[in-house]
């Protein structure tokens, strides 16, 4: 029985030859198996992985989804391997054991130290002459493919064999083979530890064969918390399998205290040399790790050598480009555990030394939270404050780390760059009067005006501008806003260039207060200049917030498409960037709102001040706190609550410490007055507006004392109100029609019904390319009237239902009318339709931007079509043939 003896006399153990059996959890993994079966095709595959990474697994199932398993050997390699003797003898066992007839000339090794490298030409030269390809699978090779011996001759054997040998080598390390060669040749197949990471829908079918139910969310996490080891993730699921609430129990898992540290401080930790090992434990206190930070944490220079070590024998180390590296994240929870052990009270130096190489290398984010860790607060402030990252804790994707890295930064810390950050952190929650104060006292340690300072007076400067935006104050945020500006001008322009986010906080927050105290030329240069900042994360709520006001800017004044337009951007902005909706300003979902209401279209209204409540600052932003009320307030009105929307308005009281805002007033003080005349009290309405509309009133608050009025019955009164308002005036369209239907319900009143009919076309025309709908609803019973005496009125605005359905009824033809002789062309129904509203030719030409006497050439065209001589007659027998 010599074969069954190794060279050195010790009988061949049986159960190395064995594939292993699959467990009943074991997860069938498709996607891998189908990868496995095409790599075969080739000479080499490689599964490569870290321990538990489940490779043997794998491979034995897909050796049993083979149809044609006879050609398949396998040998679970052994260290005792690393003799080249041993190594072969196995290998040519393991061909025998599962099927495969080694002719006998092959061989067998003569001692366990080495092979007469003949056997090897000859096991080559008969596995190149087979019909069928032999499969070897060769599990945990890394533990004799260290020999350069063993990995030579395997590499001779594989490259002579031709296509008679398909070799799988399944290993914790990369083969010492010539791998480059086999992938330039793409030759090698390879299942690395990534491909073998268990995704969350795998993670699904691992619970279920376990019996376990996790949610979604709990199941996602667990998966990444592991990293999608395979071996973690069963150890979690077997420890949380009695628990009550396996949620709970897998989101307070205790990794270092578990059967998850036995396995990786046995596996892996207790592996490695003990210079290995204490860099591993050091440096698990890093989210990255450089080799030469790793060298400060260490006091030695041999980090370079070990990291790549353990990145090449898989040990939980991951290359991540650029000469850094990666802790698997359980593995360095359990090294942390592990550490605290092993050496109480260093991890405070390791922190302290870690912050100050990465803050010295440029890298404060990185820096920030070993500060804190080491309790070097007067170190993080004072590097935030440096680094020009004050902005950093009102936006972008750090702001909500930073703030609850500080969050633990204790009373007693003093100085100027502490205060800065809690004033920081107490302004982006809207709590002005603690901002205030710590700016303060922040204040108190600022001296000079040098360059030593002027990243705390920047910080300070920017800070103040933001208080002002909060509280209303344009003064003081023009001021501050100088002071950062001068402040700029000592900073290198390298350092200011990586904040963008300083210049586009501090432009939209200028503007908003600006807005605010209705300087809205000076808001919009402010605004705008920060929707043009450079595009990228830290700048985008910025840019989202400055569209949003510019956006209600172009409302005010009355051009609801553009604002509109604006506002819309604003919202693509945020989605673009990824903002979620509680972190968005709300003003550009209200001035949808707003313009929703302009269109009549007051579920959209409805809908879009729903989504403006979800945002964290609607109800704390002066601009936005005032528009959610009035907007609130206004659809109310136009939905026939005007008692509701009263009350809105009472509740819209300024809050404490907030300037003034002019437009804000006015608009509430117009809603108002228009509450109280949809209850039938134009007393109150026009008391509302404080009495006979005195002089310096805007037209809007003219047209609604005019309409107050009318409702009184006093049509002269509200025409002189209305005659009263300078001829030249610069106002936006919705005041300009509110104006003209004003003064037309007046002269209809008064009698006057062509007059009227003429104001009501101007507003109409207008109106239109907007479909600014909501003043000709509100405008009352007398607009269907008029439009029913005046028909004609009606033509061309279908977009208008109030209209539309008022002039609907026109007089059949009768039998007796001529027919038109000849078509009128479309320009001339154009100057038809204006001649039927009473325009003059000067106004009919204007409104067509046509000459005068094109005009006149047309209307003898449309005389003579229609047989008519007069304008009266034309326009009669126009609406006689249902032309108008």
């Amino acid at each position: 029985m010599a074969g069954l003896l190794t060279p050195g006399g010790d009988p061949l153990l049986a159960v190395r030859f064995a594939v292993p059996d699959l467990t009943e959890t074991f997860v069938r993994r498709a996607r891998l198996v189908d990868r496995l079966a095409r790599g075969v095709q080739g000479p080499l595959t490689l599964v490569n992985g870290p321990a538990g990474a489940g490779k043997t697994l794998l491979v034995a199932h897909w050796a049993s989804t083979r149809e044609h398993p006879g050609d398949l050997a396998w040998l679970t390699v052994e260290h005792e391997d690393a003799g080249p003797g041993i190594f072969w003898t196995y290998v040519l066992e393991s061909l025998r054991r599962h099927g495969v007839s080694v002719p006998d000339g092959v061989g067998s090794p003569a001692g366990p130290g080495d092979v007469d490298h003949s056997l090897l030409t000859r096991l080559a030269a008969w596995l190149s002459e087979r019909a069928d390809p032999v499969v070897l699978v060769l599990d945990d090779f890394d533990r004799a493919g260290a020999s350069p011996a063993v990995a030579e001759e395997v590499q001779f054997v594989l490259s002579h064999a031709g296509g008679g040998l398909r070799l799988v080598l399944v290993s914790r390390t990369e083969p010492q083979l010539p791998l480059h060669r086999y992938r330039a040749a793409g030759a090698v197949a390879e299942v690395r530890g990534a491909d073998l990471a268990f995704a969350v829908d795998e993670t699904v079918d691992l619970l279920r064969h376990h019996d376990l139910g996790l949610s979604d969310d709990g199941t996602r996490a667990l998966t990444e918390w592991t990293g999608g080891w395979a071996a973690g993730l069963r150890l979690c699921i077997l420890a949380a399998r009695g628990a009550d609430d396996p949620d709970t129990f897998i989101k307070n898992f205790e990794a270092g205290q578990s059967t998850l540290a036995d396995f990786l401080l046995a596996e892996v930790l207790e592996a490695q040399s003990d210079e290995t090992q204490d860099l591993l434990l050091r440096t698990s206190v890093l989210d990255q790790i450089h080799p030469d930070l790793a060298d400060v944490l260490t006091g030695r220079d041999d980090a370079q050598a070990i990291l790549a070590g353990l990145q090449h024998a898989n040990a939980f180390v991951e290359a991540i480009g650029h000469s850094w590296y990666r802790l698997h994240p359980l593995f360095a929870e359990i090294l942390r555990v592990h550490l605290h052990v092993r050496n109480p009270g260093l991890e405070p130096e390791l922190h302290r030394r870690a912050a100050r190489w990465l803050s010295d290398a440029g890298l404060l984010a990185e820096a920030l939270p070993h500060a804190a860790g080491a309790g070097e607060w007067d170190l993080a402030a004072g590097r935030l404050v440096d680094e020009l990252a004050i902005g950093r804790l009102l936006t972008g994707l750090d702001a909500e780390r930073l703030d609850g890295l500080f969050a633990g930064m204790p009373p007693d810390t003093t100085g100027p760059a502490a205060c800065l950050v809690r004033a920081a952190r107490e302004l982006a929650r809207h709590d002005v009067d603690r901002g205030l104060d710590h700016l303060r006292r922040a204040a108190e340690g600022l001296s000079g005006e040098d360059e030593d300072t002027a990243a705390l007076r920047l910080s300070h400067a920017l800070l103040r501008v933001l208080a002002a935006r909060l509280t209303g104050a344009a003064g003081p945020a023009r001021a501050a806003a100088q002071d950062m500006r001068t402040a700029e001008r000592l900073l290198p322009a390298e350092r200011l260039g990586r904040h963008p986010e300083l210049s586009a906080l501090m432009l939209t927050d200028l503007g908003s207060a600006q807005l605010w105290a209705g300087h809205f030329d000076d808001a919009v240069a402010a605004l705008s200049a920060a929707a043009r900042t450079d595009d990228g994360p830290a700048t985008a709520y910025p840019r989202h917030e400055s569209l949003s006001r510019l956006a209600l800017i172009d409302f005010l004044h009355g051009r609801p498409c553009r604002a509109e337009s604006h506002a819309r951007a604003a919202v693509a902005e945020a989605e673009r960037s990824g903002l979620p909706p509680g972190a968005r300003t709300g003003v550009a979902q209200l001035v949808l709102a707003a313009v929703a209401v302009d269109h009549d279209d007051l579920a959209a209204a409805q809908t879009h001040l729903d989504q403006a409540t979800t945002s964290s600052t609607a109800s704390r932003d002066p601009v936005a706190t005032a528009e959610l009320g009035l907007v609130r307030a206004r659809t109310l009105l136009a939905k026939g609550h005007p008692k509701e929307a009263v009350r809105v308005l009472e509740e819209l009281r300024r809050p404490r410490g907030v300037e003034p805002s002019p437009w804000a007033d006015e608009r509430a003080t117009l809603l108002l007055s228009a509450a109280h005349l949809a209850m039938g009290d134009p007393a109150a309405a026009l008391e509302a507006l404080a009495g006979d509309a005195p002089g310096g009133a805007g037209p809007e608050t003219t047209a609604a004392a005019a309409r107050a009025r009318l409702a009184m019955g006093d049509a002269p009164g509200a025409l002189a109100l209305l005659d009263a308002l300078p001829a030249e005036r610069d106002e936006g369209l919705g005041t300009t029609v509110r104006v003209l239907l004003a003064r037309a319900q007046a002269v209809a009143a008064l009698g006057d019904d062509l007059t009227a009919q003429r104001l009501v076309a101007r507003a109409l025309r207008g109106a239109r390319p907007e479909h600014l709908r909501r003043p000709f609803v509100e405008a009352g019973p007398w607009l269907p009237a008029l439009v029913r005496r005046r028909p004609a009125l009606a033509q061309g605005h279908d977009w208008l239902p109030v209209v539309a359905a008022a002039g609907s009824r026109r007089p059949e033809p009768t039998e007796d009318l001529v027919a038109v002789v000849e078509p009128l062309s479309e320009r001339e129904r154009e100057v038809l339709e204006r001649l039927a509203q009473m325009m003059s030719r000067d106004e009919i030409a204007a409104d067509l931007h046509l000459s005068v006497n094109t005009v006149k050439t047309h209307l003898k065209s449309v005389y003579r079509k229609l047989a008519a001589t007069r304008r009266g007659e034309a326009v009669r027998r126009a609406r006689d043939l249902n032309l108008l």
